[in-house]
């Protein structure tokens, strides 16, 4: 199901069936449709991937798989991306031979705030509905869902370690 952005939607009603997994489906389109990679300078799910990165500095191949919510045949494609960029370093796991071990270079740094301005933009664009206190917290609800899943699938992975 194609959205057309240049639609109006109707306001909804916040008695509404949609839920919000439709919601944030719907929105998650949107964004994904008007971050291109002549915007962003890089794909979207590289800027994921770089943000994932930011925040967890060093990782496993397997712990970014999960935490970005995707195949794990697609996370060495897509790592292979950034490495040929020069974004990412992965490099074998000492203790372990059979796991990766991923950081972000200073380039990927570097590339990673270049997309975060341009994605800036866009989220103005796209949340402007949203004041600065609705944005918080609508933040702070989605950081909480996210963290809930990465906490699991950290658990999971050092468990079968």
């Amino acid at each position: 199901m194609n959205i057309d952005p240049s639609l109006p939607l109707d306001t909804m009603d916040e008695n509404s069936s949609t839920g919000p997994i439709l919601l944030l489906t719907q929105l998650s389109r949107l964004v994904s449709r008007r971050s291109t990679p002549e915007l962003l300078g890089q794909t979207l799910k590289e800027l994921a991937a770089l943000s994932f990165l930011r925040d967890y500095e060093e990782t496993t191949q397997q712990a970014l798989t999960e935490g970005l919510c995707i195949d794990a045949n697609y996370t060495v494609l897509l790592l292979n991306d950034l490495e040929s960029s020069d974004y990412v370093e992965r490099r074998r796991d000492p203790s372990d031979r059979r796991r990766h071990i991923v950081k972000m270079t200073p380039l990927g740094r570097e590339a990673l705030h270049r997309a975060e301005a341009a994605q800036q933009s866009l989220e103005d664009e796209i949340l402007v509905a949203l004041n600065a206190e609705e944005r918080k917290s609508l933040s702070h609800l989605l950081r909480k869902a996210l963290d809930a899943h990465t906490t699991n699938a950290a658990t999971s992975e050092s468990m079968s370690s």
